[in-house]
């Protein structure tokens, strides 16, 4: 298998999530000229919050971004707050798409929705591609590079950007804290775990803020990144905008965090991981603050409830997701494991809590 057989293709779209695509291709007309009658839509199969179309007419390729069906969460799913994330990163961040069209005409699909450029590459997901033959000591670089790129982000200059009054990053680490309790509050279903305790110890144990702001993606993972597929140790795109903001650079990294799996945690979390960062080669937690303190000239202290807050946000997305299929909301069957997840990640939640897992 070549690296290009593993570059990411959409595919059909899932049941239930189908476009208009007559009234699209209407739409789009004035946009793309004669391109949009020939206009052919396809899914990408990631993601479980905002969905994500592969548009191609001809030679010619976008993507469009959409809000789920049946979602609950209305803030966490603002396409023009996303689409005005990416138009004020295209000059400063060259890891974003390049935003195109934003439409807030709900007549035409029924949404809000937005078209950007579309970047060909590699996405890692659950299972490291081994057909890519990188060594031990490539792959912890290619992982070095990608919280690398994460810290380019911190670092952006809020007022070049022009995002120097976007979001309220005083009291940052407060609002995120209990804004998610409140969301795990109105999402829980009657089958769900209990997280009273660990919604406690974040209360009781919250930081001061670092005292830096800066542009957080708010859900970088692997899934989320493009890697070249002629040079896999390169990032050459970031996705899936919809929770960026501006605050604190240290919850942004404990999000990441949360996904990290590494080989000295409990079977049971390793078992539920979403991206291989448990792979032979791959760095430790530890050692990815130490190379994002060098980076940013951050200081990560209190690391426990960076680590706690990344899996309880977790958590909470996932209860959010499972919300709209115990409710009928969707028919897609993935989200019906997302009941399980929450309750191992509430068990590692306890781990942190008791000083059993530290780094």
């Amino acid at each position: 298998m070549s690296t290009a057989d593993l570059i990411d293709r959409a595919g059909e779209i899932r049941k239930g999530e189908e476009i208009d695509l007559v009234r699209l291709k209407e739409y789009l007309e004035p946009t793309l000229g004669s391109a949009a009658q020939q206009l052919q839509v396809k899914q990408f199969p990631g993601g479980h919050s905002n969905l994500t179309y592969l548009l191609s007419s001809g030679d010619q390729q976008w993507v469009m971004r959409r809000p789920p069906f049946g979602s609950k969460v209305k803030s966490a799913h603002d396409m023009s707050r996303e689409y005005r994330i990416l138009s004020a990163l295209k000059n400063v961040y060259s890891y974003g798409p390049v935003p195109e069209l934003f439409c807030d005409d709900h007549s035409i699909i029924g949404c809000d929705f937005y078209l950007m450029s579309y970047i060909e590459g590699l996405v890692i997901r659950r299972e490291y591609p081994t057909e890519l033959g990188l060594s031990k000591d490539q792959i912890r670089q290619q992982l070095f590079n990608f919280f690398d790129v994460l810290s380019e982000l911190h670092s952006v200059d809020l007022v070049e950007a022009g995002l120097d009054t976007f979001g309220r990053p005083e009291g940052y680490v407060r609002r995120q804290v209990e804004g998610w309790c409140r969301r795990w509050r109105d999402s829980a279903t009657p089958d769900t775990v209990n997280v009273d305790n660990t919604m406690q110890w974040l209360n009781d144990n919250m930081p001061p803020e670092s005292g830096k702001a800066s542009v957080i993606h708010n859900d970088y993972k692997m899934d989320n990144v493009i890697f070249n597929s002629n040079d896999p140790l390169k990032v050459i795109g970031v996705l899936d905008w919809e929770m960026a903001t501006v605050g604190d650079p240290l919850m942004d990294l404990g999000c990441t965090l949360g996904y990290w799996v590494q080989t000295s945690d409990p079977d049971f979390f390793r078992e539920s991981r979403t991206m291989p960062s448990d792979i032979d080669g791959a760095p430790t937690r530890s050692e990815i603050i130490q190379r994002f303190q060098e980076k940013t000239g951050l200081s990560v202290e209190n690391f426990p409830f960076y680590f706690c807050f990344g899996l309880f946000r977790l958590c909470v997305i996932g209860q959010q997701i499972y919300y709209r299929y115990y409710h009928g909301h969707t028919k897609d069957e993935r989200f019906a494991g997302f009941l399980k997840k929450a309750f191992v990640l509430q068990q590692m939640c306890e781990l942190i809590i008791k000083g059993e897992v530290t780094d």
